[in-house]
Order: C-alpha cells, then sequence, then structure tokens
C-alpha cells in the first residue's frame, strides 16, 4: 500500500533537517571549535549520536570557557568569533582566512604586538644574524609577540607567501623568503661574498657552523622546529590534579609554604612579577634516591584576570636532596621556587598556587591578589625593595628564563626577612624616570640608605656619586647595596631607601622590615 504524499513530504522534510543538523555539528567541530578544542573533548563528541547530547556538549563547552559566568554574554565566545571573522576577511586567498597559517595563528593568539609587513616583497638588506648582505625576498611578515604561553617572550613568527598568491604561510628559518636562496651567485650574504662560506653553509641546511653563521636564539633552527609546533596548540598542563583543586576551590593546609611577589617595571605598558615560594625542608618528606635524602615537590600556578579570563598557567617538579651527613642541619633550612611573568601593569590578577609533596601527597594552596604598581611617564618611581642574603652579578646574561635572574643580576630573595648577624644584608632595588647627566649620560640622583630601630636611625649611609649603582639605562637604574649590620644588636629593623633627584627635586622611598637575629650555633659533633 503506497504512504500518501502529505507523508513523503514529512519525511522528506524530517530527513532534510536531519542532514542539516549533521551538516551543523561537523562544521561547529572541524571548523569553529577546531583550534580551541582538547583531544579529550573532541574524543567525547565524536562518540556522541543524538542532537540533544551535542547541543548539551557545544553549550558546556562554551560555559566552561566563560570568564565572568554573571554576565548575559560570553566574552570567550564572542571574541573567538570575532578572530574568526576577521581571520576570514583579511587573510583569505582561495581558501578561507581561518584555514590559513596566519588566519589559524590569529584564532589561537590573538592579534599580535607588531607586524613588519613587507607585502610586495622585493629588495632586502639582511641583518647580521641573518648573515648580511642583500637580497630579494617573497612577499613576507614578521609577528611579534611579547609572551606566548609554553614558548616564552619575545615570540617572532615569519610568514611567507612563495607563490605571490596571498597564501603566506609559517617559515620554520628566515631563508625561506629568500627568492634569490637557488640562484647561483645571486643574493650572497656577507661571507658567500668574501668566499667564506657557501649558500650550502646556510643554517637553512647546517645549523653547525656557528662561527660564519652565528645565531641568536630564536633563530637556532630547532628551537623554531620547536616553536613551530607549539604555537599550533594549546599548552598542555601535567599536572591536572594541582589545577582541579584550584578549579573547585578546594582547601588544603596540611602542606605550608609563604609566597611573595614582587614588581619591577619592564615597560610603559608591563611589569615584571617575581613570583617567589618558600617551602620549610622540615614540612618536606625526604626519601633515600641515590645515596641522598631527596623531596619532591610540584608547583602548579594560574594566574586570572578578575573575571577568570586565565592569563597564564605554570608549572615546575622540584628536586631538593642532600648528603647524609648535612641532612639534618638542612632540615632546619629552606627551598626556594621562583617564577617571573609579565604582566599589564592596567591590570588586576588573581594568583593561585598549588604545591604537592609528591612524596607524601600533602598539598598546600594559597590564593593572592596581584595588583600592579602604576608607573608615572615623569615621575621618579620605585621598584619593590628586595631584600636578600645573596645577590652576585652574572658574567653574561642567561640565554632563558632562570629563577632568581634579573637581567645579569642573580638574586636570591629572603621571605622570611630575618638576617644573621654574621652574614650579608644587601637590597637590591630599581629606580624610574631619573634625570640624566647630558655630558656622561649617567643618571642624576642621590640615594641614601638607612636603618631604624623603633624609629631612630643606627645606619645611614648617603651614596651620591652612584658607587651603589650597578646598571643604568635610559629606562632605569639598578641599585645593589650591601649593609654592615654586625655591629647591631640582635632585634627588629625598619630599612628605608631614599632616593632624591636634585633637578627635578622629586623624592621616592621604599621602605620594610626586616629581623636580626644572633648568629646560629655550630652543632657539636656526636
Amino acid at each position: 500500500m503506497r504512504r500518501p504524499s502529505q507523508s513523503l513530504k514529512q519525511e522528506k522534510q524530517k530527513a532534510v533537517r536531519q542532514e542539516e543538523q549533521e551538516d551543523y555539528y561537523k562544521k561547529w567541530l572541524n571548523e569553529d571549535a577546531k583550534y580551541i578544542i582538547t583531544p579529550e573533548e573532541k574524543t567525547v563528541f565524536e562518540h556522541l549520536i543524538t542532537a540533544e547530547e551535542k547541543e548539551q556538549f557545544i553549550e558546556q563547552f562554551w560555559y566552561r570557557r566563560d570568564p565572568d559566568l554573571t554576565t548575559s554574554i560570553n566574552e570567550f565566545k564572542e571574541e573567538h568569533y570575532r578572530r574568526i571573522a576577521y581571520a576570514n576577511e583579511r587573510f583569505s586567498s582561495g581558501l578561507p582566512g581561518w584555514q590559513m597559517d596566519r588566519g589559524r595563528t590569529y584564532i589561537i593568539h590573538g592579534p599580535p604586538d607588531e607586524i613588519d609587513s613587507h607585502a610586495s616583497g622585493g629588495t632586502y638588506n639582511r641583518s647580521l644574524d641573518e648573515g648580511g648582505g642583500i637580497t630579494s625576498t617573497f612577499p613576507f611578515e614578521i609577528w611579534r609577540y611579547r609572551y606566548i604561553e609554553g614558548i616564552g617572550q619575545d615570540v617572532e613568527l615569519e610568514f611567507v607567501d612563495r607563490t605571490w598568491s596571498g597564501e603566506y604561510r609559517l617559515a620554520l628559518l628566515p631563508e625561506e623568503k629568500d627568492a634569490l636562496l637557488r640562484v647561483p651567485g645571486a643574493g650572497l650574504t656577507l661571507a658567500e661574498q668574501l668566499g667564506l662560506a657557501g649558500k650550502a653553509d646556510r643554517p637553512f641546511f647546517s645549523p653547525g657552523n656557528r662561527d660564519t653563521y652565528p645565531l641568536i636564539n630564536r633563530d637556532n633552527p630547532f628551537i623554531r622546529y620547536e616553536n613551530y609546533v607549539k604555537v599550533q596548540r594549546p599548552q598542555q598542563i601535567k599536572y591536572k590534579d594541582l589545577k582541579e583543586i584550584v578549579d573547585v576551590k578546594l582547601s588544603y593546609n596540611n602542606l605550608s609554604f609563604k609566597t611573595r611577589e614582587d614588581y619591577i617595571k619592564l615597560n610603559n605598558r608591563q611589569v615584571l612579577v617575581p613570583i617567589t615560594l618558600e617551602l620549610q625542608n622540615k614540612d618536606l618528606t625526604f626519601k633515600m634516591e641515590n645515596g641522598v635524602h631527596a623531596a619532591r615537590v610540584a608547583v602548579y600556578g594560574i594566574i586570572t584576570s578578575i573575571t577568570n579570563r586565565v592569563i597564564t598557567e605554570f608549572e615546575e617538579d622540584l628536586i631538593t636532596s642532600f648528603r647524609p651527613e648535612f641532612f639534618q642541619q638542612a632540615l632546619e633550612g629552606w627551598s626556594l621556587y621562583q617564577k617571573i611573568v609579565p604582566l599589564d601593569q592596567k591590570m588586576r590578577y588573581k594568583l593561585d598556587l598549588v604545591v604537592k609533596d609528591l612524596n607524601s601527597g600533602n598539598v598546600g594552596v594559597v590564593r593572592r591578589t596581584i595588583i600592579p604598581p602604576s608607573y608615572g611617564e615623569r615621575k621618579l618611581s620605585v621598584s619593590s625593595l628586595i631584600l636578600s642574603d645573596s645577590i652576585r652579578q652574572l658574567g653574561e646574561l642567561p640565554k632563558d628564563d632562570q629563577m632568581f635572574v634579573l637581567g645579569d643580576v642573580w638574586i636570591r630573595p629572603s621571605l622570611s626577612k630575618d638576617f644573621s648577624l654574621d652574614k650579608s644584608l644587601a637590597v637590591y632595588l630599581q629606580l624610574y624616570n631619573t634625570s640624566v647627566d647630558q655630558s656622561t649620560l649617567a643618571p642624576l640622583v642621590e640615594v641614601t640608605y638607612k636603618i631604624l630601630q623603633e624609629g631612630d636611625p643606627v645606619v645611614e649611609i648617603k651614596d651620591e656619586n652612584g658607587e651603589s649603582v650597578q646598571f643604568y639605562s635610559a629606562r632605569r637604574v639598578v641599585l645593589i647595596k650591601d649593609l654592615p649590620v654586625k655591629d647591631l644588636k640582635p632585634g627588629k629593623y625598619r630599612i628605608e631607601v631614599e632616593a632624591r633627584d636634585p633637578v627635578s627635586n622629586q623624592v621616592a622611598t621604599a621602605r620594610d622590615e626586616f629581623q636580626l637575629s644572633a648568629p646560629a650555633r655550630l652543632a657539636a659533633h656526636r
């Protein structure tokens, strides 16, 4: 018996709607969420069957990423689709812009802080780290990001249009933009012009000849390969269980630790924030490993905006170990960890830190508010005053980020601010917006160091000639000073560092409290 024509029409309409739904979900997975969905989420979505399940998943997908649940708008979702629309408008070339390398990078990481565009290619004067000399290039762009989590600071991404079609591809090496790379005798570097090298010696082919082609760190081929991969995916968090502690806002206090944040001006927009953790060794669980007592600790940190947008995450494995003959004495000491992050001066942040003793399972959690100070463009101002029992100048600038390193200075902050009378008490401070002696380009500043007890000065040192100036530039003056404390008595003190600009007659003061203790007696040998 034949079905009525109305029933056939309804079945066709239902089939069309089902096909449209399938196309919508397929488009959402493979286009809309392609660059931000995690592999775990993608696997779950692909195993869903009904439209209701998929709709609930998509709703929860955006909900988990909403930085501010108190508003009716999901700011993350709005920004994500804005980036897709911008990529399609600006980076299309035969294919939609979101499928292009520039579009993918823009969607994942947002707009770069700076773009150096060479849209017409042509004559190009290489920098010395690229070998020098003049060549001709394909169209290319260099995108610069001040910081990308998981990669680092001062990230440069180079996109090259080798087909002159507008299809810019992410380049692995600087040589990819060289239109004369394969042309014998053309577009030579300085070393090639002098007969000291051939094109086959370039880092594009071999990164071994560093005397002829010295590489800065970011141009090392292997680092560029690594960044090429990292820039196309989000950072993976290793200790997801520690992150979950923050997410569900549980409270743990069976592993105590201290934390401190300092603020160092980076530029007119950003500050460097060294975040330092201190754990008492006696609170850690040590196990014998290869003849030494070793404690293993995992640190997870997340910095979010006041609207719960994730700014950065970090994690670290720490190992503290001592030989048996020093173990009992070491239990009276402490272990430090530090992470230095750049943040915007004009924003406020929340810092969540989770520390886990991997040997015992004990966990400690701390939540702090980070409010970067505002530095005026002309006002004499100071950084955080850092007190330390160990400051030393490094022979050269580190090639990568290291704990306790600011510029070429290694400085270990004291979180307890308890100093022994038989050891040094050093201060570290930066000054900003000082006047400059136009004849010598040296800073014009008078600095006075004071130690006070109950409001009365017990030590006062005036530095009018810059003996404590470790470094200066147009942006900053770095002060390092060892203060004499061996003749003082144990007790509580206050330190004040006063900087005076004799030209503008401005004064800026940094101060802090600290404790002086009698030297610890040496333990008698049994």
